[in-house]
């Protein structure tokens, strides 16, 4: 199962250096959960603040329940703060 995961702002630090544009094709034998698509790139699940999977939302609660499928794009942002 191939999936592509984009990190942004300060996450893409944990992208491996072979990834371009803030982001990598990953591949899995069977279906991850957003947590353990992250867990692969050793990203802090605190950090991954917004996470939206094809640019719709995942609720915290969702992200160890939630399988991905085939072709999935999983985008995540840390926390920001501003004013």
């Amino acid at each position: 199962m191939r999936l592509t995961l984009k990190l942004y702002a300060s996450l893409a630090e944990y992208l491996p250096a072979s990834a371009r544009d803030n982001q990598i094709a990953l591949e899995f034998p069977l279906a991850p959960t957003p947590h353990q698509l992250l867990d692969t790139c050793h990203v802090p699940h605190a950090r991954a603040h917004l996470l939206l999977v094809n640019g719709v939302y995942v609720a915290p609660d969702q992200r160890d329940t939630l399988a991905l499928s085939e072709g999935d794009v999983i985008a995540a942002w840390p926390p920001v703060a501003g004013g």
